[in-house]
């Protein structure tokens, strides 16, 4: 990538009649457009590098990219988030993509415990922070429909306009200058094997039969239960090389990398939780799966099998009316609407039902309130939400940490955009983990099962044996 020489228009400084600083109006310039992976090469040195992924391309759910690195703070609590929400209000600015400066990371699923009390009695904690976001004051935006770049900056965290305008137009010509140079080889590898999983089959297929008795003696209706594989990440394994590898075998639409020093993370998701554009906001709840054939007859099969499955489409209706009820908390009375239910989606090794539920926001509310009404995603949980969330801690036994939490960003303007953390690869401590799972219903059957859920990471760990 070769950015021109700066060109960009900065504000002048605004002000009320009592001399009071207005919401903050980033600055940004338009780069040629090209490959977000170029971009992510070049900040790759920098700390809490963030890479908010559309490694699948999509008119509508993979459109945009986002590059972040150099972070201004740390956030480690939604409160915290909303703090600084307060504390750095931002004008959107329309015609460039919709993530212009704020907030960018992840919320573990044990994260949880403290939005609902009676959870944090059942569930153990994450071995991870539970919520770590970073303040990123510029970003490398892409717009993948447009073919067009941007870079974004605000010149947070000056609260002055006049010191904030003139960061915002340091910060952004020193961004430019980064871009331009040329990023070294990276020499690591990628390659892990030997996994162990936390689960025997028949461990797990018990797992499903004890899930199924709740379901009939009236507890719940369904419940997600997952296994988890880890193992010791080997001298010399890089993280970003085995992503460049997943995101393309694996390309998704709401995939992500992030290296926040102890925690790094490789997601190739597929699943929106919640997004919020300002005014409605939006679920994407993923129910029902097949493999995909490279025979396109099987192929064919396989997605007629999943479109005509009872027992598929009924766990998707299922989830749309838990996410109905959990917008409902937050959005206008009647605004609630499907526009989308047990829809197909085709990716690279398999087939999905998805459904859209959408609902405006009330004016009361924020996007951290709708991330509080709607987290942890119910597609897995299970439903009722709670008493699921209860009996996956019981029959797991252990943090899901990242799994099943959500990744993405919270702007300076109110703008949102939330995966749900499926398919995706987790380093800590030296250890990888990668966990699968499925929604568990009265007519699961335990084989089944525990054999869809090896077909949902067979990807992943593919992936990991690419040099």
């Amino acid at each position: 990538m070769a950015p021109p020489e700066p060109k960009h228009q900065a504000d002048a400084v605004r002000t009320t009649p009592q001399g009071s600083p207005l919401v903050g109006r980033p600055i940004h310039q338009e780069i040629p457009y090209g490959s977000a992976w170029n971009a992510v090469r070049r900040l790759a040195d920098q700390s809490g590098l963030v890479f908010l992924d559309s490694a699948m391309s999509h008119q509508e759910v993979g459109r945009y990219s986002f590059v972040a690195a150099d972070p201004v703070a740390t956030i480690s609590s939604l409160d915290g988030l909303r703090d600084a929400m307060a504390r750095f209000p931002l004008q959107h600015v329309e015609g460039i993509p919709p993530f212009q400066g704020g907030a960018a990371g992840y919320l573990s699923y044990e994260a949880a415990r403290s939005l609902e009390p009676r959870l944090a009695e059942r569930m153990p904690p994450p071995q991870i922070p539970a919520v770590d976001f970073r303040i990123y004051d510029r970003v490398v935006a892409f717009d993948h429909l447009e073919e067009r770049a941007f870079v974004v900056s605000t010149g947070y965290p000056e609260q002055n306009e006049t010191a904030r305008v003139a960061r915002a137009a340091h910060r952004l010509e020193e961004l430019l200058r980064q871009l331009g140079v040329v990023a070294a080889p990276r020499s690591g590898h990628g390659i892990i094997r030997n996994w162990r999983s936390s689960f025997s089959r028949s461990e797990y297929e018990a797992a499903v039969r004890r899930t199924v008795e709740y379901i009939l003696d009236g507890d719940i209706f369904q419940a997600n239960i997952t296994q988890r594989f880890s193992a010791p990440v080997p001298d010399g394994f890089d993280p970003l090389r085995f992503y460049e590898t997943l995101r393309r075998r694996n390309p998704a639409p709401f995939a992500a990398y992030l290296d926040f020093g102890d925690v790094v993370v490789a997601s190739s998701s597929p699943e929106r939780l919640v997004r919020f554009d300002g005014l409605t906001a939006e679920a994407r709840p993923i129910k029902g799966t097949r493999r995909r054939d490279q025979d396109p007859g099987k192929d064919a099969e396989h997605k007629e099998a999943l479109l005509g499955s009872r027992k598929d489409r009924a766990e998707n209706v299922m989830i749309v009316d838990l996410l109905r009820n959990d917008l409902s908390r937050v959005c206008d009375p009647g605004s609630i609407e499907v526009p989308v239910l047990c829809g197909l989606e085709s990716y690279a090794s398999v087939h999905h039902l998805t459904s859209v539920i959408t609902g405006r926001l009330a004016a009361a509310y924020s996007a951290i309130d709708l991330v509080d009404a709607v987290f942890p995603g119910g597609s897995i949980t299970g439903a009722p939400k709670l008493r699921a969330m209860e009996i996956i801690a019981e029959l797991e036994r252990a943090p899901r940490n990242l799994y099943c939490g959500s990744l993405g960003y919270l702007g300076f303007s109110g703008r949102m955009d939330l995966n749900i953390c499926i398919r995706t690869a987790l380093f800590h401590q030296g250890i990888a983990t990668v966990e699968t799972g499925g929604g568990i219903t009265r007519r699961s059957d335990p084989a089944t099962e525990y054999d869809e859920s090896l077909d949902k990471i067979a990807p992943i760990l593919q992936a990991f044996e690419e040099p």
